[in-house]
């Protein structure tokens, strides 16, 4: 196979992710405050919340409830069950909110659901600004799966929100830059390495084992073969490279001229601002709005441990890059409505893909 580059396109859309090296060490109370007083809650960057966050979130156990970064404020919100937990937060820099539901009773609420409430066309995730577990129903939720829905949340009132949705959840097959097999376009994620091996992220439903993947819809510009694919239950697959000498940098393409570098792979958390790269709809940002999410396609399909945003996307951007910064943060499922109107859409975490297939962002590529 003659050594080329491959089309930018259709061949890179993403190494991972980024908000790396940033020192965000535990804020501690300042030395002149009074030991009676908590230090004031700080204002922070995302990277310096989403490091904070998880750390506070063990150190606090059973009395944290869910956290999240506010945009507008630049405070690392810390959802805690009493007062005493609240001081805690308060004096490592976060906003503390005392609220009602522990993080147990919402993990419960969730299995709750899974067991009366799973339904096609609909979607849960726990939200830390309500907390409260928000289910999402489609516009196919209709009569006796409406009346099963609700049946079963209205009993919950305490622990779920319910909330409609235009438009029909499906995975959105159809896709950073285009890659064309079995008579689907996608998208490509993020372009990542395996013991050495170059190989490319995408969506698990674009394509089974075996899929080969062409950078145009004629097949005479091939990429790869799908290694592994995993969906539902999970949404990622690994597609190695063909010819192991084309360029496969670890960037993202911004459809304007330009590309964004990933540097490595970062978790989701609920406040991060991101931006979606696809080959239909090309880049889009918003806001990461849950985690954990579940999501019904419907015909059996359920995929779990997804990433809830209100980032716009439509078919054809499955598989494309979700990304803040530098890191590589999701790889674009599925969701309702579209680029006009807005809607919902879910991501496959990276880190979750990465670890499952042992493959790594590598911006040295």
């Amino acid at each position: 196979m003659s050594h080329r580059r491959v089309n930018k396109r259709a061949a890179v859309a993403a190494g991972a992710a980024a908000a790396g090296l940033v020192t965000a060490a535990v804020l501690l109370p300042s030395a002149n405050a009074s030991p009676d007083q908590p230090s004031a809650a700080r204002t922070l960057t995302q990277q310096d919340a989403a490091r904070l966050g998880p750390e506070l979130a063990s150190e606090l156990g059973a009395e944290a409830a869910g956290w999240y970064f506010d945009n507008g404020s630049g405070r690392l919100v810390m959802n805690v069950l009493n007062e005493e937990a609240a001081d805690s937060a308060q004096a490592q820099g976060a906003e503390p909110r005392v609220v009602k539901n522990s993080m147990t009773v919402l993990r419960d609420t969730i299995s709750a659901l899974r067991e009366r409430a799973s339904v096609p066309g609909t979607a849960w995730s726990i939200d830390p600004r309500t907390n409260k577990v928000v289910v999402v129903a489609d516009s196919t939720v209709t009569g006796e799966k409406w009346d099963r829905l609700t049946e079963s949340t209205n009993r919950m009132r305490d622990t779920v929100t319910v909330q409609r949705s235009a438009g029909e959840f499906k995975p959105f097959a159809d896709g950073g830059d285009a890659i064309f097999g079995g008579g689907s376009r996608c998208s490509l994620g993020f372009n990542v390495s395996v013991n050495g091996v170059k190989a490319f992220l995408t969506a698990g439903h674009c394509g089974g084992a075996g899929q080969i993947w062409s950078a145009d819809q004629t097949g005479t510009q091939p990429l790869g073969t799908t290694v592994t694919s995993q969906f539902p239950g999970s949404d990622f697959a690994l597609v190695g490279y063909d010819d192991q000498n084309a360029e496969a940098p670890s960037t993202v393409d911004l459809k304007n001229g330009t590309t964004q570098q990933i540097n490595r792979a970062a978790e989701a958390s609920v406040g991060m601002p991101v931006q979606r790269s696809g080959s239909t709809t090309g880049l889009s940002e918003g806001t990461v709005t849950g985690l954990n999410a579940t999501v019904n396609y419907g015909n059996g399909d359920i995929v779990n441990g997804l990433i809830q945003t209100d980032v716009c996307a439509e078919p054809g951007d499955s598989g494309g890059a979700m990304f803040s910064g530098d890191a590589a943060v999701g790889l674009t499922s599925g969701g309702s409505g579209d680029c006009t109107q807005g809607g919902v859409t879910f991501f496959q975490p990276v880190t979750t893909a990465l670890q499952a297939m042992d493959a790594r962002i590598d911006p040295s590529l």
